[in-house]
């Protein structure tokens, strides 16, 4: 396999009132894992090109099994881990903002702020 698990679908929903497919186990050593660019929690948009909205999930289970050999998948990575369903974002569309560019500006702000705050206390 794909060295992955799957829930969600429309006979299944992980997330109430949302019916897409997400991530919830990588095994380890799988291919999935091998690769390291899907992490649990990641919301499956489509695969190979194929939309999995409003699917049920034998219906999805399917398709990874059917999948081939070279597999692309479309993913919407969570924003946040959680203990139960992870968060995600809107209408289902990837995107959102990358951690770096989140943090590397606030890790720049508290840098200033520090080095502002020690040249204050020199001068006193």
């Amino acid at each position: 396999g794909l060295g992955f698990n799957i829930v969600g679908g429309t006979d299944q929903q992980y997330i109430a009132n949302d019916s897409s497919i997400y991530v919830s186990r990588i095994k380890k050593d799988g291919a999935a894992y091998l690769d390291g660019r899907l992490q649990e929690g990641d919301k499956i948009l489509a695969i190979n090109g194929k939309d999995l909205k409003d699917l049920r999930h034998k219906d999805a289970v399917e398709l990874f099994r059917n999948a081939g050999c070279h597999v692309s998948l479309k993913i919407q990575r969570r924003l946040q881990p959680q203990n139960g369903p992870v968060g995600h974002q809107g209408d289902g569309e990837s995107g959102g903002l990358p951690l770096a560019a989140i943090l590397v500006p606030g890790l720049a702000l508290a840098a200033t702020a520090v080095w502002i705050l020690l040249r204050y206390r020199q001068r006193m």
